[in-house]
Protein backbone atom coordinates (compact mmCIF):
# COMPACT_ATOMS: atom_id res chain seq x y z
CA UNK A 1 0.00 0.00 0.00
CA UNK A 2 1.31 3.24 -1.07
CA UNK A 3 1.46 6.09 1.61
CA UNK A 4 2.48 9.61 1.51
CA UNK A 5 3.28 11.79 4.74
CA UNK A 6 3.74 15.04 5.43
CA UNK A 7 6.76 15.33 7.60
CA UNK A 8 5.78 19.31 8.08
CA UNK A 9 3.29 21.13 7.74
CA UNK A 10 3.08 24.71 6.58
CA UNK A 11 4.73 27.28 8.93
CA UNK A 12 4.14 31.05 8.25
CA UNK A 13 6.35 34.09 9.72
CA UNK A 14 4.99 37.61 9.85
CA UNK A 15 1.62 38.77 8.56
CA UNK A 16 0.37 38.33 5.29
CA UNK A 17 0.20 42.02 4.05
CA UNK A 18 -1.54 42.12 1.11
CA UNK A 19 -4.84 39.69 3.14
CA UNK A 20 -4.43 41.86 5.61
CA UNK A 21 -4.94 44.77 4.35
CA UNK A 22 -8.59 43.93 2.99
CA UNK A 23 -9.95 43.33 6.15
CA UNK A 24 -12.20 40.37 6.98
CA UNK A 25 -12.60 37.23 5.00
CA UNK A 26 -16.29 35.35 5.39
CA UNK A 27 -16.33 32.29 7.94
CA UNK A 28 -13.79 29.18 6.50
CA UNK A 29 -14.91 26.11 6.10
CA UNK A 30 -13.19 23.20 7.23
CA UNK A 31 -13.22 19.43 5.54
CA UNK A 32 -14.75 17.08 8.40
CA UNK A 33 -16.40 14.06 8.15
CA UNK A 34 -15.87 10.90 5.20
CA UNK A 35 -16.08 12.74 1.98
CA UNK A 36 -15.89 11.26 -1.67
CA UNK A 37 -14.37 13.29 -5.13
CA UNK A 38 -13.67 13.06 -8.10
CA UNK A 39 -10.96 15.21 -8.07
CA UNK A 40 -8.95 16.72 -5.16
CA UNK A 41 -6.41 19.79 -5.14
CA UNK A 42 -4.25 20.50 -2.69
CA UNK A 43 -2.71 23.64 -2.04
CA UNK A 44 -5.79 27.22 -2.75
CA UNK A 45 -3.35 29.17 -4.18
CA UNK A 46 -2.41 30.54 -7.80
CA UNK A 47 -1.82 26.70 -9.09
CA UNK A 48 -3.97 24.98 -7.23
CA UNK A 49 -7.20 27.73 -7.59
CA UNK A 50 -5.80 27.56 -11.17
CA UNK A 51 -5.98 24.04 -11.57
CA UNK A 52 -9.54 23.94 -10.00
CA UNK A 53 -10.77 26.56 -12.06
CA UNK A 54 -9.01 24.40 -15.17
CA UNK A 55 -10.80 20.91 -13.75
CA UNK A 56 -14.03 22.69 -13.84
CA UNK A 57 -13.98 23.96 -17.44
CA UNK A 58 -13.12 20.11 -18.68
CA UNK A 59 -15.83 18.86 -16.00
CA UNK A 60 -18.59 20.85 -16.03
CA UNK A 61 -20.24 18.13 -13.54
CA UNK A 62 -17.07 16.81 -11.21
CA UNK A 63 -16.84 17.02 -7.58
CA UNK A 64 -13.85 19.26 -7.18
CA UNK A 65 -12.63 20.03 -3.74
CA UNK A 66 -9.29 22.01 -2.73
CA UNK A 67 -7.53 21.56 0.52
CA UNK A 68 -5.98 24.44 1.93
CA UNK A 69 -3.77 24.08 5.09
CA UNK A 70 -4.52 27.99 6.23
CA UNK A 71 -7.00 30.59 4.60
CA UNK A 72 -6.92 31.14 1.29
CA UNK A 73 -4.82 34.49 0.33
CA UNK A 74 -2.98 34.19 3.83
CA UNK A 75 0.07 32.14 2.20
CA UNK A 76 2.34 32.50 -0.53
CA UNK A 77 -0.36 33.63 -2.68
CA UNK A 78 -0.72 37.07 -0.33
CA UNK A 79 3.42 37.34 0.67
CA UNK A 80 4.42 37.52 -2.93
CA UNK A 81 5.16 41.10 -4.78
CA UNK A 82 2.07 40.82 -7.17
CA UNK A 83 3.89 40.59 -10.27
CA UNK A 84 2.39 38.66 -13.16
CA UNK A 85 5.20 38.74 -16.05
CA UNK A 86 4.44 38.07 -19.38
CA UNK A 87 8.36 38.54 -20.52
CA UNK A 88 11.38 36.28 -19.63
CA UNK A 89 12.51 36.93 -15.70
CA UNK A 90 15.22 34.41 -14.97
CA UNK A 91 15.96 35.30 -11.38
CA UNK A 92 19.29 33.21 -11.43
CA UNK A 93 20.64 35.76 -14.63
CA UNK A 94 22.35 39.13 -14.65
CA UNK A 95 19.55 40.88 -16.21
CA UNK A 96 16.75 38.48 -16.71
CA UNK A 97 17.04 37.14 -20.19
CA UNK A 98 16.26 33.78 -20.22
CA UNK A 99 18.51 31.08 -21.36
CA UNK A 100 15.74 28.73 -23.23
CA UNK A 101 13.24 29.20 -25.43
CA UNK A 102 12.11 32.88 -24.43
CA UNK A 103 9.40 32.87 -27.53
CA UNK A 104 7.55 30.45 -26.23
CA UNK A 105 7.86 31.49 -22.26
CA UNK A 106 6.24 34.58 -23.43
CA UNK A 107 3.73 32.95 -25.66
CA UNK A 108 2.81 30.61 -22.17
CA UNK A 109 3.07 33.34 -19.99
CA UNK A 110 0.59 35.60 -21.73
CA UNK A 111 -1.94 32.49 -22.11
CA UNK A 112 -1.49 32.66 -17.89
CA UNK A 113 -2.65 35.89 -18.09
CA UNK A 114 -5.66 35.83 -20.18
CA UNK A 115 -6.70 32.92 -18.32
CA UNK A 116 -6.63 35.56 -15.32
CA UNK A 117 -7.73 38.28 -17.32
CA UNK A 118 -10.91 35.68 -18.20
CA UNK A 119 -11.59 34.61 -14.75
CA UNK A 120 -11.17 38.14 -13.49
CA UNK A 121 -14.74 38.99 -16.01
CA UNK A 122 -16.11 35.83 -15.50
CA UNK A 123 -16.04 35.77 -11.32
CA UNK A 124 -16.55 39.92 -11.32
CA UNK A 125 -12.82 40.48 -9.59
CA UNK A 126 -12.43 43.71 -8.87
CA UNK A 127 -10.33 45.30 -12.15
CA UNK A 128 -8.18 47.06 -8.99
CA UNK A 129 -6.07 43.73 -7.95
CA UNK A 130 -5.55 43.07 -11.68
CA UNK A 131 -3.94 46.29 -13.01
CA UNK A 132 -2.67 45.54 -16.63
CA UNK A 133 -0.27 49.07 -16.40
CA UNK A 134 3.10 47.05 -16.83
CA UNK A 135 6.17 47.72 -14.83
CA UNK A 136 9.47 48.93 -14.82
CA UNK A 137 13.40 47.97 -14.46
CA UNK A 138 14.80 50.39 -12.22
CA UNK A 139 18.13 50.97 -12.33
CA UNK A 140 20.18 52.87 -9.42
CA UNK A 141 24.20 52.74 -10.80
CA UNK A 142 26.05 52.65 -14.21
CA UNK A 143 25.88 49.08 -13.84
CA UNK A 144 22.23 48.27 -13.25
CA UNK A 145 21.88 50.40 -16.25
CA UNK A 146 23.72 48.58 -18.67
CA UNK A 147 21.78 45.35 -17.40
CA UNK A 148 18.88 47.28 -18.89
CA UNK A 149 20.12 47.95 -21.70
CA UNK A 150 21.42 44.53 -22.73
CA UNK A 151 17.77 43.07 -21.54
CA UNK A 152 15.92 45.94 -24.28
CA UNK A 153 18.59 44.47 -26.78
CA UNK A 154 17.33 41.02 -26.04
CA UNK A 155 13.72 41.90 -25.87
CA UNK A 156 13.95 43.78 -29.30
CA UNK A 157 15.47 40.48 -31.05
CA UNK A 158 12.35 38.68 -29.48
CA UNK A 159 10.23 41.73 -31.32
CA UNK A 160 9.27 42.94 -27.81
CA UNK A 161 8.80 46.73 -27.16
CA UNK A 162 9.74 47.96 -24.02
CA UNK A 163 10.67 52.53 -23.33
CA UNK A 164 13.94 53.62 -21.80
CA UNK A 165 13.24 56.17 -18.81
CA UNK A 166 15.45 58.70 -17.61
CA UNK A 167 16.34 59.92 -14.33
CA UNK A 168 13.66 62.33 -14.66
CA UNK A 169 10.64 60.41 -15.74
CA UNK A 170 11.59 58.24 -12.78
CA UNK A 171 11.60 60.65 -10.38
CA UNK A 172 7.77 62.13 -11.77
CA UNK A 173 6.97 58.00 -12.04
CA UNK A 174 8.03 57.34 -8.31
CA UNK A 175 9.03 60.94 -6.67
CA UNK A 176 12.17 59.29 -6.01
CA UNK A 177 15.81 60.22 -6.99
CA UNK A 178 17.25 57.66 -6.42
CA UNK A 179 16.94 55.77 -10.13
CA UNK A 180 19.20 56.98 -12.63
CA UNK A 181 17.04 55.38 -15.59
CA UNK A 182 14.32 52.91 -15.83
CA UNK A 183 12.94 49.94 -18.97
CA UNK A 184 9.26 50.07 -19.15
CA UNK A 185 7.20 47.01 -19.95
CA UNK A 186 3.91 47.09 -20.60
CA UNK A 187 2.63 43.56 -20.35
CA UNK A 188 2.84 43.27 -16.67
CA UNK A 189 0.09 42.58 -14.29
CA UNK A 190 0.43 44.52 -11.28
CA UNK A 191 -2.16 42.59 -9.11
CA UNK A 192 -3.10 42.88 -5.69
CA UNK A 193 -2.47 39.14 -5.12
CA UNK A 194 -4.69 38.51 -2.13
CA UNK A 195 -7.35 40.31 -3.75
CA UNK A 196 -7.19 38.38 -6.91
CA UNK A 197 -6.94 34.82 -5.16
CA UNK A 198 -9.61 35.82 -3.50
CA UNK A 199 -11.80 36.82 -6.29
CA UNK A 200 -10.92 33.63 -7.49
CA UNK A 201 -11.81 31.55 -4.29
CA UNK A 202 -15.10 33.03 -4.71
CA UNK A 203 -15.96 32.07 -8.09
CA UNK A 204 -14.70 28.85 -7.93
CA UNK A 205 -16.88 28.03 -4.98
CA UNK A 206 -20.76 30.08 -7.24
CA UNK A 207 -19.05 27.92 -9.76
CA UNK A 208 -19.55 24.62 -7.32
CA UNK A 209 -15.62 23.62 -6.39
CA UNK A 210 -15.18 23.18 -2.69
CA UNK A 211 -12.91 25.18 -1.27
CA UNK A 212 -12.16 23.97 2.29
CA UNK A 213 -9.62 26.21 4.26
CA UNK A 214 -7.36 25.16 7.49
CA UNK A 215 -7.28 21.89 6.03
CA UNK A 216 -3.80 20.48 5.79
CA UNK A 217 -3.16 17.39 4.07
CA UNK A 218 -1.22 15.04 6.57
CA UNK A 219 -1.03 11.96 4.37
CA UNK A 220 -3.10 10.35 1.17
CA UNK A 221 -2.64 6.63 1.23
CA UNK A 222 -4.33 4.17 -2.28
CA UNK A 223 -6.99 2.26 -1.33
CA UNK A 224 -7.56 0.02 -4.19
CA UNK A 225 -8.32 2.40 -7.00
CA UNK A 226 -8.50 5.66 -4.91
CA UNK A 227 -6.48 7.72 -2.67
CA UNK A 228 -7.71 8.49 1.05
CA UNK A 229 -6.56 11.68 1.64
CA UNK A 230 -6.61 12.99 5.33
CA UNK A 231 -6.60 15.78 7.34
CA UNK A 232 -7.17 15.81 11.35
CA UNK A 233 -11.02 16.05 11.32
CA UNK A 234 -11.57 14.50 8.64
CA UNK A 235 -10.98 12.58 5.07
CA UNK A 236 -11.73 12.26 1.11
CA UNK A 237 -11.72 9.36 -0.81
CA UNK A 238 -11.17 10.25 -4.87
CA UNK A 239 -9.25 8.80 -7.98
CA UNK A 240 -6.98 11.82 -8.57
CA UNK A 241 -5.19 13.67 -6.38
CA UNK A 242 -3.01 17.09 -7.58
CA UNK A 243 -0.38 18.67 -5.68
CA UNK A 244 -0.02 22.34 -5.94
CA UNK A 245 1.53 23.25 -2.69
CA UNK A 246 5.00 24.10 -4.39
CA UNK A 247 7.78 23.25 -2.43
CA UNK A 248 6.03 21.43 0.31
CA UNK A 249 5.99 18.75 -2.40
CA UNK A 250 9.35 17.82 -0.74
CA UNK A 251 7.16 17.61 2.63
CA UNK A 252 5.61 14.39 1.39
CA UNK A 253 9.14 12.82 0.08
CA UNK A 254 8.33 13.57 -3.54
CA UNK A 255 11.78 15.05 -5.33
CA UNK A 256 13.63 15.17 -1.97
CA UNK A 257 17.28 16.69 -2.06
CA UNK A 258 16.16 18.41 -5.65
CA UNK A 259 14.16 21.43 -4.28
CA UNK A 260 15.71 24.78 -3.09
CA UNK A 261 13.58 26.20 -0.37
CA UNK A 262 13.82 30.04 -0.49
CA UNK A 263 12.28 32.82 1.85
CA UNK A 264 12.22 36.07 0.52
CA UNK A 265 11.19 39.07 3.03
CA UNK A 266 8.95 41.94 2.39
CA UNK A 267 7.36 44.98 4.66
CA UNK A 268 4.64 47.67 3.76
CA UNK A 269 3.99 50.70 5.26
CA UNK A 270 1.17 52.38 6.92
CA UNK A 271 -1.78 53.85 4.80
CA UNK A 272 -0.02 57.09 3.94
CA UNK A 273 -1.78 60.32 4.87
CA UNK A 274 -2.31 63.12 2.65
CA UNK A 275 0.64 64.98 4.29
CA UNK A 276 3.16 62.07 3.17
CA UNK A 277 1.66 62.10 -0.04
CA UNK A 278 2.19 65.47 -0.42
CA UNK A 279 5.77 64.86 0.43
CA UNK A 280 6.29 61.65 -1.47
CA UNK A 281 4.70 62.87 -5.11
CA UNK A 282 4.80 60.60 -7.97
CA UNK A 283 1.99 58.39 -8.99
CA UNK A 284 -0.11 56.53 -7.02
CA UNK A 285 0.36 52.87 -8.86
CA UNK A 286 3.82 51.64 -10.28
CA UNK A 287 5.66 48.69 -9.90
CA UNK A 288 9.65 48.73 -9.56
CA UNK A 289 11.85 45.19 -10.21
CA UNK A 290 15.28 45.66 -9.62
CA UNK A 291 18.09 45.51 -12.96
CA UNK A 292 19.85 43.26 -11.17
CA UNK A 293 17.51 40.31 -9.62
CA UNK A 294 19.30 40.29 -6.30
CA UNK A 295 18.17 44.25 -5.97
CA UNK A 296 14.69 45.36 -4.26
CA UNK A 297 11.36 44.95 -5.52
CA UNK A 298 9.29 48.73 -5.10
CA UNK A 299 5.39 49.01 -5.41
CA UNK A 300 3.33 51.56 -4.56
CA UNK A 301 -0.42 51.35 -4.14
CA UNK A 302 -3.69 53.68 -3.56
CA UNK A 303 -6.55 53.23 -1.78
CA UNK A 304 -8.41 50.93 -4.00
CA UNK A 305 -5.73 48.16 -3.28
CA UNK A 306 -5.61 48.49 0.17
CA UNK A 307 -4.28 52.03 1.02
CA UNK A 308 -1.65 54.15 -0.04
CA UNK A 309 1.23 51.92 0.94
CA UNK A 310 4.85 51.78 -0.66
CA UNK A 311 5.89 47.54 -0.62
CA UNK A 312 9.04 47.07 -0.20
CA UNK A 313 11.24 43.24 -0.82
CA UNK A 314 14.75 42.37 -0.58
CA UNK A 315 16.79 39.75 1.15
CA UNK A 316 16.57 36.13 0.74
CA UNK A 317 18.09 33.34 2.56
CA UNK A 318 17.87 29.17 2.21
CA UNK A 319 15.59 27.21 4.27
CA UNK A 320 15.72 23.20 3.79
CA UNK A 321 13.38 23.02 6.86
CA UNK A 322 10.51 25.41 4.83
CA UNK A 323 10.54 27.84 7.84
CA UNK A 324 11.31 31.22 8.37
CA UNK A 325 12.64 32.67 11.82
CA UNK A 326 11.44 35.96 13.09
CA UNK A 327 15.24 36.69 13.29
CA UNK A 328 15.34 36.19 9.45
CA UNK A 329 11.97 38.19 9.20
CA UNK A 330 13.74 41.42 11.48
CA UNK A 331 17.10 41.16 9.76
CA UNK A 332 15.73 42.03 6.26
CA UNK A 333 13.04 44.37 7.40
CA UNK A 334 16.60 46.70 9.14
CA UNK A 335 17.53 46.21 5.40
CA UNK A 336 14.26 47.40 4.01
CA UNK A 337 14.23 50.06 6.08
CA UNK A 338 17.16 51.05 5.06
CA UNK A 339 16.57 50.77 1.21
CA UNK A 340 13.06 52.82 1.69
CA UNK A 341 14.65 55.47 3.65
CA UNK A 342 17.57 55.70 0.50
CA UNK A 343 14.40 55.86 -2.04
CA UNK A 344 12.24 58.41 -0.43
CA UNK A 345 14.35 60.69 2.11
CA UNK A 346 11.23 63.04 2.45
CA UNK A 347 9.71 59.87 4.44
CA UNK A 348 12.90 59.02 5.94
CA UNK A 349 12.32 56.77 9.40
CA UNK A 350 8.67 56.14 8.26
CA UNK A 351 8.38 52.80 10.67
CA UNK A 352 6.34 49.89 8.58
CA UNK A 353 2.75 48.45 9.32
CA UNK A 354 3.80 45.15 7.93
CA UNK A 355 6.93 42.17 7.31
CA UNK A 356 7.19 39.29 6.56
CA UNK A 357 8.52 36.37 5.14
CA UNK A 358 7.54 34.47 2.04
CA UNK A 359 7.92 30.95 0.79
CA UNK A 360 9.39 30.31 -2.87
CA UNK A 361 10.46 26.91 -4.23
CA UNK A 362 13.58 26.91 -7.10
CA UNK A 363 15.14 24.11 -8.69
CA UNK A 364 18.93 24.40 -10.02
CA UNK A 365 18.42 23.94 -13.52
CA UNK A 366 14.96 26.32 -13.34
CA UNK A 367 12.89 23.32 -14.00
CA UNK A 368 9.15 23.03 -12.77
CA UNK A 369 8.15 19.63 -11.32
CA UNK A 370 4.61 18.95 -13.45
CA UNK A 371 3.22 16.11 -14.21
CA UNK A 372 2.34 12.47 -13.20
CA UNK A 373 3.93 11.08 -9.85
CA UNK A 374 2.15 7.98 -9.11
CA UNK A 375 -0.72 5.91 -10.47
CA UNK A 376 -3.54 8.93 -9.63
CA UNK A 377 -1.50 11.52 -8.55
CA UNK A 378 -0.17 14.89 -10.02
CA UNK A 379 2.17 17.44 -9.24
CA UNK A 380 1.73 21.36 -10.31
CA UNK A 381 4.81 22.68 -8.09
CA UNK A 382 8.05 24.10 -8.18
CA UNK A 383 7.48 27.30 -9.43
CA UNK A 384 11.41 29.28 -9.37
CA UNK A 385 9.94 32.21 -8.19
CA UNK A 386 7.51 33.04 -10.54
CA UNK A 387 4.15 31.77 -8.95
CA UNK A 388 1.70 34.07 -10.46
CA UNK A 389 2.19 33.12 -14.06
CA UNK A 390 4.06 30.03 -13.58
CA UNK A 391 1.77 28.62 -10.66
CA UNK A 392 -1.31 29.60 -13.26
CA UNK A 393 0.35 27.72 -16.10
CA UNK A 394 1.18 24.27 -13.93
CA UNK A 395 -2.15 24.28 -12.22
CA UNK A 396 -3.87 24.85 -15.80
CA UNK A 397 -1.26 21.96 -17.27
CA UNK A 398 -1.94 19.73 -14.58
CA UNK A 399 -5.66 19.18 -14.73
CA UNK A 400 -5.36 19.03 -18.50
CA UNK A 401 -3.22 15.92 -17.85
CA UNK A 402 -5.01 14.35 -14.80
CA UNK A 403 -7.81 14.67 -17.28
CA UNK A 404 -6.38 12.85 -20.03
CA UNK A 405 -6.36 16.02 -22.31
CA UNK A 406 -3.42 18.15 -23.67
CA UNK A 407 -2.35 21.75 -24.67
CA UNK A 408 0.50 23.93 -25.39
CA UNK A 409 0.63 24.45 -22.08
CA UNK A 410 0.91 20.80 -20.65
CA UNK A 411 2.94 19.69 -23.55
CA UNK A 412 5.94 22.29 -22.60
CA UNK A 413 5.81 21.41 -18.90
CA UNK A 414 5.45 17.56 -19.59
CA UNK A 415 8.96 18.12 -21.95
CA UNK A 416 10.39 19.49 -18.80
CA UNK A 417 13.81 17.81 -17.66
CA UNK A 418 13.75 16.54 -14.07
CA UNK A 419 15.06 18.69 -11.17
CA UNK A 420 18.47 18.20 -10.89
CA UNK A 421 20.32 16.98 -7.92
CA UNK A 422 21.41 19.23 -5.21
CA UNK A 423 24.81 19.37 -3.31
CA UNK A 424 25.01 17.57 0.21
CA UNK A 425 23.68 19.42 3.09
CA UNK A 426 24.72 21.25 4.87
CA UNK A 427 26.97 22.19 2.10
CA UNK A 428 24.73 23.49 -0.34
CA UNK A 429 22.51 26.06 2.39
CA UNK A 430 26.15 27.38 3.29
CA UNK A 431 27.34 28.30 -0.14
CA UNK A 432 23.67 29.11 -2.06
CA UNK A 433 23.17 31.53 1.43
CA UNK A 434 26.80 32.59 0.98
CA UNK A 435 26.23 33.67 -2.38
CA UNK A 436 23.11 35.46 -2.18
CA UNK A 437 24.52 37.45 0.53
CA UNK A 438 27.46 38.13 -1.91
CA UNK A 439 24.62 39.37 -4.84
CA UNK A 440 22.69 41.70 -2.67
CA UNK A 441 26.39 43.34 -1.15
CA UNK A 442 27.10 43.42 -4.78
CA UNK A 443 23.40 44.46 -5.88
CA UNK A 444 24.22 47.83 -3.64
CA UNK A 445 22.01 50.54 -4.48
CA UNK A 446 19.77 48.46 -6.32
Amino acid sequence: MTTYTAKRLPVQTGPAAWNAILGPQPASEALSGSNTADFVVIGGGFAGLSAARRLRQLHSDAVIMVLEAGRVADGAAGRNSGFMIDLPHDLASEDYSGAGDDRTLITLNRQAIDFARTAVDEYGIDANFFDESGKVNGAASTTAHTHNLSYAEHLTTLGEHSEKLDAQAMQELTGSAHYLSGLYTPGTVTLQPAGYIRGLCAGLRKDGVHVFENSPVSAFKKEGATWKVSISAGTVSTPRVLLANNGHLESFGIKSGRLMQLFLFASMTPDLDDAALALLGGQPRWGITPSDPMGTTVRRIDTAQGGNRIVTRTCAVLKPGMKASQADVDRAARVQQRKFDERFPQLAGLQMEYKWAGHLCLSLNGVSVMGQIDDGVYSACVQNGLGTARGTLTGIAAAEVASGTQSEISQFFGAEDAPKKLPPQPFASIGANAYMRWREWRAAAE
